[in-house]
């Protein structure tokens, strides 16, 4: 059975760029063979954290937090596209991430930035691996950070120029780390139940 890898993507703006990466990594993984679901926060558009998922009482949470949690609780692991606004992390995004936590637990995480620019959203990067460590995710090392993004993938998501033969050449280690750690936590999942 194919691991589940859920990829999320954060950007509310009308010219998402972002979404060349998150369409680039879909894609890709699919071609592994992965069973890739792709989670936009501004579709699902949840509100402003008012109440975690586990703050209600079963069967009272609104839908799209139900049926987000249940895909969060399915998956093998979790990739997140992330942008970089102001040095820090997307709102949207981070706002979806908070509405849950121990459905995060216990599973793998891997980090792709872009920016517009030359840095590559890799503030945005650094900042979101500390939050997905404390929400309990195992953050693996490699990481993709694609900069300046409209240089680097087309608005299909296909790599173009010097940019994008470097995407081409990282991505199957990134994909391969991501790979070996969703492995090792489902064989310890099997193995050993997590303490909590």
């Amino acid at each position: 059975m194919a691991d589940k890898v859920l990829v999320f993507y954060g950007s509310y703006r009308v010219d998402r760029m972002g979404i060349r990466l998150a369409d680039f990594i879909v894609t890709r993984l699919k071609q592994r063979g992965l069973d890739v679901e792709f989670i936009d926060a501004k579709a699902v558009n949840l509100p402003m954290l008012d109440r975690m998922y586990k703050e209600y009482k079963p069967g009272t949470a609104p839908e799209a937090l139900e049926t987000l949690a249940q895909k969060i609780k399915a998956a093998d692991a979790f990739l997140f596209v992330v942008g970089e606004y102001n040095w820090g992390v997307q709102p949207g995004l981070k706002n979806l991430t908070d509405h849950f936590l121990e459905e995060w637990f216990w599973r793998p995480a891997a980090i792709a930035s872009y920016s517009a620019g030359r840095f590559s959203g890799v503030r945005s990067a650094t900042a979101w691996h500390g939050t997905l460590s404390e929400m309990g995710m195992i953050v693996v090392s490699s990481t993709l950070a694609v900069g300046p993004i409209a240089q680097t993938l087309s608005a299909e998501g296909e790599p173009t120029g010097d940019g994008g033969k470097a995407l081409e050449r990282s991505f199957p280690r990134f994909a391969d780390d991501l790979a070996w750690w969703t492995e090792a936590a489902k064989a310890q999942r099997a193995k050993r139940a997590p303490p909590y």
